[in-house]
């Protein structure tokens, strides 16, 4: 950090959504100070979340095989295997992603700083050093992108040795034999299936009916017949109300139905809270919601407009990609630059064993706001480049418009989804319809030319439906 106390941004945290906004601002040849309270920049998402987590999978599926042979686990080899094999390369990824963040900090002539920010007034904080030293900055523009930590529940002691949450589960030296996690949603069902292939006894418990609710149920279904393909099981419409170590090597799960769970470990996973706690935001005028995260209108100004809020702390969709571009589009505001809205076609990656993925509507609402809708499958054992990479347990399902076939969602399970989504988001922004996938070509053998057996089912449906064409919703109510 240099020696001048005034900046035109302060931007306070240094992950994806702060990096972002404090190049963007940097770019527009503004003075810029970047703080970050950890040692190294990048947040939560290269040290504990994101990357770790991915880099984990990816080395589970190297090693084991599980990739290709999703339905069957090869019991003998995984016997073997220890976290710390797992995570020998995990330091030198997250070292090597944060390196190349603060290259880019360093090259577009940020100042950075160590330590913790906190508000005076709505113009000033305090910076407070790892050693107790204290500095004041003011700064024209502020941009709030602290993210946030794991839900600590408040009946559940987490010591973060025999029950975990999603920070600490990384800690683990061994496999365990058994694992109960609390919890159903993206963390809980990525760490789940990523344990059970790696031999641990799995049990998901969630109060919702099946895991990752907000996805559409053909997908989570074929997430559950692989998680239970690996002994892995689902606990559905339940809680647990107490979970305490025995002292000696179990720790017992009390169920609101009075059931009992015994498992060597316990994972507990909840969602997240935003890190606002400690920014004194009392002193301002920014306000918070009742969820405690911070309220943002749509160019994500908080009540003191020249404040911005950026990525988990204001909420859902809370990914590392939105974050981003929440931080550049913040700083572009704040500038007057035009930089055109925030996309409202996000696409959702979730790195489970299979991979699962969606952009757009999905069955039931694109029923509800069209009406008569299209809806087509490939599945992957359909697809040549299936059959050849064994990745036959693969599903992708196009949603389109009846009236005029526009695409209107899509939704993959299966490897590669995350990858193959973004096709189907581009053909959504583009306003394509589905023959366009009928009459293109598709390399052979890809997975991608499960778009085009999708569309020719639906072209098949088309020609098979009555002659009277459908009628909208909008234009049967006028």
């Amino acid at each position: 950090m240099s020696s001048q106390s005034h900046y035109d941004f302060v931007v306070i945290g240094a992950g994806p959504a702060g990096q972002k906004a404090a190049i963007q601002a940097a770019k527009e040849g503004r003075t810029v100070l970047l703080i970050e309270k950890d040692r190294q920049i990048g947040g939560a998402c290269v040290h504990r979340g994101t990357i770790p987590s991915k880099t984990l999978r990816e080395s589970v599926l190297q090693m084991t095989g599980a990739r290709q042979h999703a339905t069957s686990q090869n019991t003998d080899a995984i016997a073997e295997i220890q976290i710390s094999s797992l995570l020998a390369r995990l330091q030198s990824v997250i070292q090597a992603h944060s390196d190349y963040m603060q290259y880019q900090v360093d090259r577009n002539g940020i100042d950075s700083a160590h330590g913790e920010a906190s508000f005076v007034n709505d113009h000033e904080i305090v910076l407070t050093s790892p050693n107790g030293a204290r500095v004041h900055v003011t700064g024209d523009y502020f941009v709030i992108a602290t993210g946030s930590r794991p839900r600590n529940p408040e009946n559940i002691l987490v010591d973060h040795e025999n029950i975990f949450d999603s920070d600490s589960i990384l800690s683990l030296i061994y496999v365990p034999e058994s694992i109960v996690i609390l919890g159903a949603g993206v963390i809980a069902a990525e760490y789940a299936s990523i344990l059970a292939v790696l031999g641990s006894q799995v049990t998901i418990v969630d109060k919702g009916e099946r895991p990752l609710t907000f996805m559409e149920a053909e997908l989570t279904a074929r997430y559950l017949q692989s998680l239970q393909s690996f002994g892995g099981r689902f606990i559905g419409s339940s809680a647990v109300v107490k979970a305490e170590w025995d002292g000696v090597c179990r720790v017992h799960c009390m169920l609101d139905s009075g059931g009992t769970l015994d498992s060597e470990k316990v994972l507990f996973a909840l969602g997240r809270v935003a890190n606002v706690d400690k920014l004194a935001l009392g002193n301002t005028t920014v306000e918070t919601t009742a969820r405690g995260l911070i309220d943002v209108n749509e160019n994500f100004q908080t009540a003191a407009q020249h404040i911005y809020a950026v990525g988990d702390v204001i909420g859902p969709p809370a990914l590392a990609s939105t974050s981003m571009e929440q931080g550049r589009l913040a700083v572009c505001h704040a500038l007057q630059k035009a930089h055109g809205r925030p996309a409202n076609t996000i696409p959702v990656g979730i790195y489970t064993i299979p991979e699962m993925a969606a952009v757009g509507l999905g069955e039931a609402a694109a029923k509800e706001q069209y009406g008569a809708i299209y809806v087509g499958r490939a599945r992957f054992e359909e697809i040549a480049r299936g059959h050849i990479s064994g990745i036959q347990n693969g599903l992708l399902k196009l949603v389109a418009d009846s009236v005029d076939g526009r695409v209107l969602g899509v939704h993959i399970v299966g490897e590669g989804a995350a990858e193959l989504i973004h096709i189907g988001q581009l053909a959504i922004l583009k306003g394509m319809v589905v023959k366009e996938f009928v009459e293109n070509i598709f390399n052979f053998p890809t997975l991608a030319e499960a778009y085009r057996v999708a569309a020719l089912d639906i072209r098949e449906q088309q020609e098979m439906a009555s002659e009277v064409r459908p009628v909208r919703l909008s234009e049967a109510a006028s």
